[in-house]
């Protein structure tokens, strides 16, 4: 594959990504990984798995409310087009890797570090590449499950 379709390939998936972010979606289920009270209260540390993930990865599954932990691999410059995205990469495990992709016109940026462990809860979609991860923030108009970003013991949402 020549890297100008490796290259188109990758923006379409980020492109399908962001653009559900504004699609509302209220029917999605809490997600396994996470208990109800745990997606909601945000409270997801080291026993949260991520066995849910790497099944939907697997799977090749797509528009999943999933939650999880991981580590800042990479800082990635923001996304201005449209809404304002932070992105960056979380290893999660030896093989998977999530791009996020932090709609901060609507939740605060989170002040990552490489190396920082994040937990976190979400939408997932699927790309070759480990998947991305959005809508990871408060739903303003309540369609649509609410996410967040745990750091440091701060709730960004």
């Amino acid at each position: 594959m020549n890297a100008y379709l490796k290259y188109f390939l990758s923006a379409l998936y980020l492109a399908l990504a962001l653009g559900a972010c504004s699609r509302p979606d209220a029917g999605n289920a809490q997600p396994a990984g996470l208990s109800s009270a745990q997606a909601s209260s945000g409270e997801a540390g080291a026993e949260t798995s991520n066995a849910a993930l790497e099944q939907a990865f697997e799977a090749r599954k797509s528009d999943v409310q999933l939650g999880g932990h991981g580590v800042v691999i990479k800082l990635l410059k923001d996304d201005s087009k449209g809404l304002k995205h932070q992105k960056f990469l979380v290893r999660i495990n030896a093989r998977q890797t999530l791009l996020f992709a932090h709609n901060i016109d609507l939740a605060p940026r989170v002040p990552l570090e490489v190396g920082d462990e994040i937990s976190f809860y979400g939408e997932y979609v699927y790309n070759p590449k480990g998947g991305i991860m959005h809508w990871t923030h408060h739903a303003p108009q309540g369609d649509h499950v609410a996410g967040w970003i745990m750091h440091n013991g701060r709730k960004y949402q």
